[in-house]
């Protein structure tokens, strides 16, 4: 860890963690001056030759790596072939693998950046429903970028109140929320979380997670799996909320299914009531301070519950217009395209009904797959497209190009034409599509998004 912006632990920190761990705490405070390990977690649905590293032992698909690459200037990782998470924060897919079915609504939320819903988005399946929400708007559209780049096409993002999508009454059959917290997990990685924490920051964070879980346990259905995370170890904002959980709603909760795990995994974990509860210091588990607890809401009748529109967001596709969208997709018969504006969107058949209600009640950013707009009788595609994981090969050429040109294209900058064929091409690298170039003549049209090209080449 670089010393020339060093930040001391807080002595407040440290002395509840005494109280908690005793003795043990020396090593934590120790190892929260090492410098933590790299991980990602690749996508299954993306063929790549994504970084290789050692497995991380609680997620399928999480790798550690040796050294921290320049992410930025990896067209896999503009690609989708795998997202930047630490391990820790990997655990959900050990916790969520047997409980998130294909087909299941999830909610994510507090889901910025999207790392977990991501994950998700995988386990839920194409025929799945995600709703991955942030109050904070900037928030919201770096997670709307990141779902589309994992390319599930079965997210929606939206940028709402709690109380707003608790309005969505039993609709949900797992509800996650990665509360935010005083961020005591971070000060390994990040000296700011050590520079802005005070010794108040875990029960104004506290006060602030009993509303949103409240609001929370409306949209569960009964049966339903209700998971809470936070990335603090401190007993306020994690075991204290626990209990609270277990005073308001006790008698509606049981025990999901046993979750496995390893002794070598360093994982402390605990029951309190109903709920599992799992603990990630960095002196005992390989990743960053973590905790988590599931619990299931007893079964019952179900009273799914919809809020009155509010407004009309969809309209239909004309005949023409939808096959001429469809041979973009690589399962049509199982697609349904909507309008938004002059922009057409697809979504699979199995949830467009309640992607429909969620769109006119809440602030959505995205949702379902962007596909393009129409001109002359044909689909000029979005760049959302060529992200999506149903995207049809044999729509257009697929071009793999060299490192080079992957990295210039992302930059918006210019690439030979000559291997292209006339009109819309799909580039790729490694196996996996970044993005769409026309080729016109002897030119090249780069159709990456402004917003998105990166400059630091």
């Amino acid at each position: 860890m670089a010393t020339e912006a060093y930040i001391p632990l807080p002595e407040e920190f440290k002395l509840t963690m005494r109280e908690v761990l005793g003795d043990d705490a020396e090593r934590l405070f120790q190892a929260l001056d090492i410098t933590p390990d790299v991980a990602i977690r690749l996508n299954p649905a993306k063929v790549a030759n994504a970084p290789e590293g050692e497995p991380v032992p609680w997620c399928s698909f999480g790798r550690y790596l040796a050294e921290r690459p320049q992410f930025t200037l990896d067209p896999l990782m503009h690609g989708g072939a795998y997202y930047v998470q630490e391990a820790s924060s990997q655990f959900v897919e050990h916790l969520m693998r047997d409980i998130i079915a294909d087909g299941c609504r999830v909610l994510d939320m507090c889901a910025a950046p999207g790392g977990k819903s991501t994950v998700y988005s995988m386990l839920a399946g194409r025929d799945g429903l995600v709703v991955a929400n942030d109050i904070s708007r900037s928030r919201a559209l770096a997670l709307k970028d990141n779902v589309e780049r994992w390319g599930m096409g079965n997210v929606v993002v939206t940028n709402s109140e709690p109380r707003h999508i608790a309005a969505f009454e039993h609709f949900f059959d797992v509800v996650a929320v990665d509360a935010p917290c005083s961020g005591e997990g971070m000060f390994r990685k990040m000296m700011e979380a050590r520079e802005e924490w005070s010794p108040s920051s875990p029960a104004v964070c506290s006060a602030r997670q009993r509303e949103i879980l409240a609001e929370a346990w409306s949209a569960l259905c009964p049966g339903g799996t209700l998971l809470y995370s936070t990335c603090t170890f401190n007993p306020t904002e994690d075991e204290d909320i626990v209990r609270w959980l277990m005073e308001e709603y006790g008698d509606e909760l049981e025990e999901s299914d046993r979750v496995a795990t390893e002794d070598s995994w360093g994982i402390v974990r605990a029951d309190i009531g109903a709920f599992q509860c799992f603990h990630f210091y960095p002196h005992s588990a390989r990743g960053e301070g973590f905790f988590a607890a599931i619990a299931r809401k007893k079964s019952g009748a179900i009273r799914r519950v919809t809020p009155k529109a509010r407004k009309k967001v969809f309209a239909a596709v004309k005949s023409a217009d939808a096959d001429a969208v469809a041979r973009w997709v690589d399962e049509p018969k199982k697609m349904t395209f909507r309008l938004i504006g002059e922009d057409i969107y697809g979504y699979r058949t199995a949830v467009v009904e309640d992607v429909t209600r969620l769109a006119e009640s809440l602030t959505v950013l995205s949702s379902g797959v962007e596909m393009g707009q129409i001109f002359k009788g044909k689909l000029k595609p979005a760049h959302a497209l060529s992200l999506y994981v149903g995207l049809n090969h044999d729509a257009v050429p697929v071009v793999e190009v060299s490192l080079d040109d992957a990295r210039n294209y992302l930059r918006r900058a210019d690439i030979a034409a000559q291997q292209f064929d006339e009109g819309i091409n799909a580039v790729s690298y490694g196996g996996v599509v970044i993005g769409f170039v026309k080729r016109i003549g002897n030119r090249c049209n780069n159709m990456y998004p402004k917003e998105l090209r990166i400059q630091n080449l």
